[in-house]
């Protein structure tokens, strides 16, 4: 009988294993989940200070755009960050985050709820409320309470850009979003490819763990009302050839010769 394979000790398995796992921690921070810790108070009470979010970074992959009420992390569009300088982390921070398992540690990044899309013109004066393509937002469920929708900025009508959207935080008094950044290239607007992902839920602390749904208010009707004009525009612009070649033909019939 032949002797059966001695089975490798567990120690000498265990870098291997150690490998196997930082390099699908690190496919799934690059192209799956990954975690971002919040800096500021800027998207109170949605977010905390040091709440722990999941962003999915999977669908922008296959050519999902951010949509309005969603709360999305971007990259500093330029000069975003200039004023609040962040601390330098430590080469064990560097790693670990890089291989997604800690939260990102450069704090390039920004969190923001997205008011508005490429094709939208966005406003608020005075103390609001908030106005998409002329519909009246209502924020009391994610708003910081006691901050107005403009805080103190009134802005608009703006339109925005194509591939291109209008970012705003919850706690209005508190955030250093679109309304502060009008002199800057893109006039306040981030481009979508600056987007990372959409976070969708709160991991940690786990006393604090909810998902981030987008707020009722940007379903109502007529918001889309740009959108929603362009299928008729569409069909309009479709059939007047076809009814001017009807009338043509009619009136080749009706003529003798």
């Amino acid at each position: 009988m032949t002797k059966g394979k001695k089975p490798r000790a567990f120690w000498k398995e265990l870098p291997i294993l150690i490998g196997i796992a930082l390099l699908l921690a690190l496919l799934i921070k690059t192209f799956l989940v990954q975690a971002f810790s919040i800096p500021s108070d800027s998207m109170q009470n949605t977010l905390q200070r040091g709440d722990r979010v999941l962003v999915d970074k999977l669908t922008p992959w296959f050519g999902s755009k951010p949509e309005r009420g969603e709360v999305v992390v971007f990259h500093d569009p330029g000069g975003w960050l200039n004023e609040a300088p962040t601390p330098e982390p430590n080469p064990v921070q560097k790693v670990l985050s890089f291989i997604g398992l800690m939260p990102s540690a450069e704090e390039k990044d920004l969190i923001k709820r997205v008011i508005a899309v490429g094709g939208d013109t966005v406003e608020c004066q005075g103390t609001g409320p908030v106005k998409v393509n002329g519909k009246a937002l209502k924020e009391d469920s994610y708003v910081f309470p006691g901050a107005t929708p403009c805080g103190d900025r009134p802005f608009g009508p703006i339109h925005v850009p194509k591939d291109r959207i209008w970012v705003m935080g919850d706690h209005r008094d508190d955030s250093l979003d679109s309304r502060y950044h009008q002199n800057l290239k893109g006039n306040g607007t981030v481009s979508v490819n600056e987007v990372v992902g959409r976070a969708f839920t709160i991991a940690w602390p786990i006393n604090r763990w909810s998902t981030l749904p987008v707020p009722d208010t940007f379903d109502q009707p007529g918001i889309n009302k740009a959108m929603a004009a362009a299928p008729a525009a569409l069909g309009l612009a479709g059939a007047v050839p076809i009814v001017l070649w009807r009338r043509r033909r009619l009136t080749k019939e009706s003529t003798p010769g």
